[in-house]
């Protein structure tokens, strides 16, 4: 019976942990600016689009400004960072005594995405470009 305790204890314990670390990523989640990508708007932007659709496809702009006939030009800006760290540790024992030795390597790598929307004069798209980097 104790073990069968210790079990279900154990489970709710990793459960808890689980559920735990699940919510921490929904609140620092920002679904929509994850909309945005190269793939999203080969596919869903189009020319002749209203901006009403350019916002349901891509989120809000991070930037409105006009062109030289005072047309609106939409700018979206993506930056993101993707962090990778490996580590490993060895331990080690001979009768009484003991050692070990930690290893890891990290490695860091930037994206940048700019997304450029030309509407004409009755707010539909009449160009559109965008241009990823990744260093």
């Amino acid at each position: 019976m104790k073990r069968l305790v210790l079990v279900f204890m154990a489970a709710t314990v990793f459960a808890s942990m689980g559920c735990s670390a699940s919510s921490h990523k929904a609140q620092v989640q920002n679904d929509v600016a994850d909309r945005i990508s190269v793939g999203t708007v080969q596919r869903e932007i189009r020319v002749g689009m209203s901006s009403a659709d350019v916002v349901a496809a891509l989120g809000s702009p991070n930037m409105v400004t006009t062109d030289d006939q005072r047309r609106e030009v939409w700018v979206y800006d993506k930056i993101s960072t993707e962090v990778s760290y490996s580590k490993s540790n060895a331990y080690g024992t001979l009768l009484l005594v003991g050692g070990g030795v930690a290893s890891g390597a990290a490695s860091r790598s930037q994206r940048t995405l700019t997304v450029i929307v030309k509407f004409d004069n009755e707010q539909k798209v009449r160009d559109f470009a965008y241009r990823q980097s990744s260093f």
